[in-house]
């Protein structure tokens, strides 16, 4: 398996100020496949997360359950270094400023589903250096449907949302193959063997059950998929200590983006990235600015926060949260830095901050 050296060629962070007008935002060093937009700092607006499956100016909000929008001048186009936006101010509101998480993908795939049932047509994106697809696919209201996502490795995360209104839902490898979690919710895993038919999904596809958030028949899904990478992405499960020499999480880097949810109690999806921190703190540890995947509002300001090392992150803080004691979390992360990454002399370790 070749290792990712420069993991900003697959996952970036981009932060912006919105003009109020027309504006292409670069820098994102690859022409992104899957671009998840928030304003920073009021509550003016959804999550708004597009995708070039579904195409630029089509969007699915990931803190409620609407149905799939078009906004002709929210993000119009997918360039080669990022994207660009129109007037819409959720999205290029004048003087408000946002973040833009991006991930890449790129190869373009297609085909009919598998199993049980009547197959029907998806299309998709896929990089399986990055381990990340995202799959458009057509249910068939048939329990043991079997959807190809063409990473090439059994997925750790699949995160589904109907392009009608519905919750999302979400398998996570630690959780097992019953118990998800909703992405527009606080709740903790929920138990239902008809989202993914109680079925591990295996190195070509995951499996849907009957339920109407992941198979009615004839029903639009986006799926976005996730495999372990080593030194760029993990997906696992930790236990909080609630004390401010916090748990420490392993991911074998040092991360560049953190969502987290606890799965064992009512608490928020809670995303961190090593780009939004107070003025002059920059990069520096404490990471303490918050954004949460189930709500509209702004980020939130931890002065305790959590240090990201060269080799995962550890609290500093006692947020219920994110480290609660003895609360199981879910967690996805995604690297600035390999812990070690090879360069023609030879493996080059990554200092922490």
């Amino acid at each position: 398996m070749a290792i990712i050296n420069k993991p900003t060629d697959y996952f970036n962070t981009k932060l912006y100020t919105g003009n109020g007008g027309t504006q292409s935002i670069t820098g994102v060093e690859f022409q992104p496949d899957w671009t998840w937009l928030k304003d920073r700092t009021t509550a003016e607006a959804s999550h708004k997360l597009y995708d070039s499956v579904r195409g630029a100016t089509k969007y699915i909000a990931s803190n409620n359950t609407g149905a799939e929008a078009t906004d002709s001048n929210g993000l119009t186009a997918f360039g080669t270094d990022g994207f660009t936006l129109g007037s819409t101010g959720g999205t290029n509101g004048n003087g408000i400023t946002f973040v833009s998480w991006n991930w890449k993908a790129g190869t373009t795939v297609s085909g009919a589903t598998t199993g049980s049932g009547t197959a029907k047509t998806y299309t998709g994106s896929v990089n399986t250096t990055s381990g990340f697809s995202i799959v458009k696919y057509t249910g068939n209201g048939t329990a043991g449907h079997t959807i190809p996502h063409n990473l090439s490795a059994v997925p750790k995360t699949i995160i589904i949302k109907s392009f009608g209104g519905n919750d999302w839902v979400s398998h996570h490898a630690p959780l097992g193959n019953v118990d998800t979690l909703r992405l527009n919710e606080t709740g903790a895993k929920v138990s239902s063997s008809t989202s993914f038919n109680s079925t591990t999904p295996s190195s070509t596809v995951f499996t849907v059950g009957t339920d109407s958030k992941t198979n009615t028949n004839d029903g639009t899904y986006i799926a976005y998929c996730f495999s372990d990478i080593t030194g760029f992405s993990k997906m696992g499960l930790y236990v909080g200590n609630g004390s401010t020499d916090g748990t420490f999480v392993y991911t074998g880097f040092k991360p560049a983006f953190v969502m987290i949810k606890a799965s064992s109690a009512v608490k928020d999806w809670k995303m961190i990235d090593d780009k939004r921190n107070p003025a002059g703190l920059g990069g520096a540890n404490p990471v303490r600015y918050r954004l949460a995947a189930n709500t509209n509002g702004p980020r939130s300001d931890d002065g305790d926060g959590q240090d990201f090392t060269s080799q995962g992150f550890k609290f500093r803080t006692t947020d219920s949260h994110m480290n609660g004691s003895g609360t199981t979390y879910i967690y996805m992360a995604f690297a600035e830095n390999p812990f070690v990454s090879n360069t023609a002399s030879g493996s080059v370790p990554v200092t922490a901050r």
